[in-house]
Order: structure tokens, then sequence, then C-alpha cells
């Protein structure tokens, strides 16, 4: 049964993102409390002004208010350049941190949760999800805590100023605030589902972006637009109930402050004709109302980015919450030295529960040997590699590594002597050298020749006018099928593992290709445990075991020439294989 997901909290924001950034904040409120009471001086110079200096025509006064005044504006113009350069700069560093930490993670999680999770989903996952944290850490919090204390201190000057007026404004504002507050509890749950929609669509068409031939090859460009804009409509609506949500906020906020200062000018006005407020107080009380009511229009906005980013931090703890693959406490064993005898104990796999696809499977693999697995589509041989390499997990039974427990065994300590040749390996965008580089970035340049000689790579990028410096393009697409698994096998050497896994090494080359890397592939075996999944049986035929699997169970087992002589189902399917 999963877990419920928790919303982050406004005490877990304090105590994991603002607080370990305590001093900067504290210096943001710092220039806030210099900033906005600078920004008072203005609106309290208006009394003076008419009821004392242009009544009284004092002009030594006016002086002193137009340098205070002048005064005012420059400290307020420093402290909110400063503000703005300390803390945007602050939060787009701690959204690169959060981004390099979601991207850790993800890449600690087991491969199941990468078969279940669209890679382009992903990518939003780490690049949008924590963007809203800048209104956390960055002016947003600050300018939050700058408003309240704006509004404060207005209101102060107001109750001085007129207390029944102030009571007047403080009502249709009160009413304002509780209807933002029920907005906003509205909001979040909208934004959070609209980084799950934003992911799902960016994953759509990335694969679309990935797949372009095959859409193209089949004339399929018109269902994948319809597709895409589905998606893109699911979005539009959720964008559209966040904004009306926002116009509640917007127009009532206009609606209840208008009003606040209709009844401002009608008391205003009032007490002027019976004498009881002069024209100086009138204006420098209106102005005062302008100072409180800004602010809390602009926390409305800020509340709306804070809404925002506490559900896209959502999205982000409920990774960070993951269970890793290699956990110390799970796996504490860590292989100093490894040999590479493998062993599988009764293990059977399943990827759901209650459907096993792998049945009480029993061999040993000695360090050097070469166990070759052949059978059908879909009989098991792809999951026991996938086993051996520790992308997976026993559901039953126990495999060992030098007579250690694999899964008790740290991953990185194991996989390090791992090297995979997949049937469609991947090749990253950049120069086949990168390519090659991938496992050891630091090896010499006479490893990284006799990885290119080993595998026949220079065969062909002789022939390149950047040789090894070509650039191979996304996924390597301006190479063939054989070049792109020469590359692969390459990278393998250079590696230099103790353990190989071959999935179809061989089965996007031609046959003189075939040769060629039949004869690197025995130099990259030789005492090496290896796991050979293989459908041209000519190419495993030294094999120490061949391992026939139907149906997730061992059919047969044996060498070559004894299976040939046991007439069985590899010799059904070695025969077939000869007369194609």
């Amino acid at each position: 049964m999963s877990k419920e997901k928790k919303s982050v909290t406004i005490g877990w924001a304090f105590k994991n993102i603002i607080w370990p950034r305590r001093k900067t904040i504290f210096i943001g409120l710092a220039l806030i409390i210099v900033s906005r009471p600078a920004g008072l001086v203005l609106p309290a110079s208006t009394k003076f002004l008419l009821d004392d200096v242009v009544a009284n025509q004092d002009m030594n006064m006016l002086k002193l208010i137009l340098i205070a005044v002048v005064g005012s504006l420059a400290i307020q113009a420093a402290s909110s350049f400063l503000l703005t350069r300390i803390l945007s700069v602050e939060a787009q560093f701690l959204i690169s941190e959060l981004r390099v930490k979601v991207q850790k993670k993800v890449l600690s999680l087991p491969i199941s949760y990468f078969d279940n999770t669209k890679s382009g989903a992903l990518v939003s996952r780490i690049m949008s999800d924590v963007e809203g944290v800048r209104n956390l850490v960055g002016t947003g919090l600050v300018q939050l805590v700058g408003g309240i204390l704006t509004s404060i201190i207005s209101i102060v000057i107001l109750i001085y100023l007129n207390p029944l007026m102030t009571a007047f404004t403080i009502v249709p504002i009160t009413i304002f605030g509780l209807v933002a507050l029920k907005a906003f509890g509205r909001i979040r749950p909208i934004f959070r589902e609209r980084g799950k929609l934003n992911a799902e669509v960016t994953g759509r068409l990335t694969e679309t972006l990935n797949g372009v031939r095959v859409i193209k090859g089949f004339n399929a460009e018109g269902s994948e637009n319809k597709t895409f804009e589905a998606g893109a409509r699911r979005l539009y609506e959720n964008v559209k109930s966040s904004l009306t949500a926002t116009a509640i906020v917007t127009s009532s906020g206009t609606f209840l402050i208008g009003l606040a200062s209709a009844g401002v000018l009608g008391i205003g006005s009032y007490y002027m004709m019976q004498g009881t407020m002069t024209a100086g107080e009138l204006i420098a009380f209106i102005s005062f109302l302008g100072f409180m009511i800004a602010p809390i229009v602009q926390m409305s906005n800020i509340g709306s980015q804070l809404t925002e980013a506490f559900a896209g931090l959502d999205r982000t703890e409920e990774i960070m919450q993951m269970a890793p693959e290699d956990m110390k406490e799970e796996r504490p064993i860590a292989l100093e030295t490894l040999h590479g005898d493998i062993k599988f104990d009764d293990v059977s796999f399943s990827y759901e529960e209650g459907k096993e696809v792998l049945h009480n499977i029993n061999f040993d693999a000695p360090q050097g040997s070469v166990i070759a697995l052949v059978g059908s589509s879909g009989s098991g041989k792809s999951t026991i590699a996938g086993l051996s390499a520790t992308f997976l997990t026993p559901s039953s039974g126990i495999i060992t590594i030098d007579g250690q427990d694999l899964s008790k065994v740290n991953l990185t300590s194991y996989r390090k002597n791992l090297g995979v040749v997949l049937q469609d390996d991947f090749l990253f965008e950049g120069t086949i050298r990168e390519n090659i580089l991938f496992p050891r970035p630091d090896a010499t340049d006479s490893e990284l020749d006799a990885a290119v000689k080993g595998a026949y790579v220079s065969e062909f990028t002789d022939r390149f006018e950047e040789g090894l410096d070509t650039v191979i393009g996304e996924r390597g697409v301006k190479l063939s099928g054989g070049q792109k698994q020469r590359i692969s096998i390459a990278r393998a050497l250079l590696a230099d593992p103790k353990i190989i896994i071959l999935d179809e090494a061989t089965s996007n080359l031609d046959t003189e290709s075939e040769m060629y890397i039949q004869k690197s592939l025995d130099i990259l075996m030789k005492n090496r445990t290896t796991f050979v999944i293989a459908h041209r049986l000519s190419t495993i035929r030294q094999a120490n075991e061949i391992l026939v699997i139907e149906d997730g169970k061992i059919a047969e087992r044996g060498n070559h020439d004894d299976l040939i002589a046991s007439k069985g189902r590899y010799f059904e399917l070695y025969t077939y294989q000869s007369r194609i």
C-alpha cells in the first residue's frame, strides 16, 4: 500500500530552505526595514507641505522637507537595488543546487523507476519544479515581510490621523484577506497538478522528437499532433482553473479596496466641511492608505507565487523521499576485490506481483567462464542478464558474487567491475572519442588506441575527416548500426571490467564486421565472466555453458556439441538458423 503524499509545510520550508540561508535573508530583512520606512517619508511630508509650508509660506521648512524626501528616495532606491541583487542571486544559486540534488537523487533510483517514468517528465521535474523556491529565498518572502511591516506602520499612522476612518477601511481589507487565503488554498493543488501535467506533456514531446524518423516513416504526424494537442489542452484547462481563482482574488480586492477608498473620500470630505480635518490631513490619510493597501495587493500576488513554490516543492520532495537502490543499511558489503564467480541459487523473479517471469533458476558462472543464454523472445534471457547486472533484484532465491549475497553488495563496488554492451546501446551526443572514453575519461591515449583497434572502430573512423573527433549527433544518428555497436564494444574494452553482459552484441553487424567483432569479443571475454544473449547461435559455439531458456525456466543446458547431440530445443533452433 502506497504512502499518502504529504504536502510541504511552512515549518518544513523554514527549516530546510529558509533557515540555512538565514544570513542572506536577514540582510534582506534589514534592507526592507530601511527601505519601507524611507518610502513613507514622501506621503508623511504632504501634510506639512499643505498645512504648514504653503499656509505659512515657510521656505526653510520647504528646503528641509525636500532634502528629507530626496534623501529618503535615494535610500529607498539603493536598498531596493541591493535587495534584488543579493536575494535574487541567492535564489538562483539555490535553484541550481536543488536541480543538482534532484538529478543526483533521480540517478540513484532503481531501473524500475525509469521503466515506468518518461525521461521528458523527469527533465521537467528536475528543471521546472524547483524554480518556485526563488519566491522563498528571493525577494518574494522578504517583500511579503516588508509589505506586512509597511502595512502595520501605515495602520498606526492612520489610526493616529483618524481612528474612525481607519476602522472603516480595515473591515473590507480583512474580508479581502479571508477571500485571498481561501483562494490560495484552492490554487495549491491546481499548481501541483500543473507540474504533473507539464511533465507529461514535456515527456511526450521528448518522445516525439526522439522518434521523428518512426513518425515520418509511418506518416503518423497527424496522430502525434492530436496527442500533443490533447495534452496542451489539459494543461490549458489547469491554467484556466488557477486564473479563475486568481481573478477572484484580484476582482474582490479591487472592489473591496475601492469601497474603502470611496468611504474615506466621503467621510474625509464630511470632516473637512465640519472643520475637524484639514486638507493636508486628508491628503496624508489617503497617501498612507495607499501605502497600506499597495503591499496588501502585492502580498496577494506574492501569496500566489509562494503557493506555486510550495506546489513545486511538494513534487520535488516526493522524489527526494524515494528510497535509492544502493542504501548502505541494505547493501553493507563493499567488494574490495572481485574475481567474478556468479551463482544463481533457486532464483525467481516477477515484474508484477503474482506474474512470475523466471522460475527457480539455478546455474554457476565461474570466473572467466562464458554463459550463453538462448531461447525464444520473451523467454527470460534479458531478465537473467538484468539480474546479473543488479538492474533487478530476485523476488526469491539468491544470486551470489564470489560467495557474497549480491542483494547485500554495495552497487558501486560491484558495477565498477561491470561492462555492458546492449542490443540498442546508447551513445551520447558528442564525438566518438568522448563516447569511448565515457567509462574512463582519464584513460591514456595508448589505452584508448587499444580499445579502438580491439573493436575495429578505426576501420571506419580512418575514413572520417575528423577521425575520433567526429560528432555523431544525438544517440549517434549519423552512424550505422554496426558502427554504433563497435563504439559500444570499444567502450566496454576500455572499461576493462571483470564481468561482461553482451546482449545481441553482433546483431547489427554485416558478415564482415561480425567476423572482426567476434575476434574483438574473444579478447574482451578472455578471463572475464561473460553472459551472452544471442539469437545468432553461430556466435556462441565456444561458450562454456549454454542455457536454453523457455517460459522462464532452463529447458536445456550444456555446451554446443552436447546440446546438438541431444537433439532437443537447441538443436531445433540451430538447425533452423543454419538452413536460413
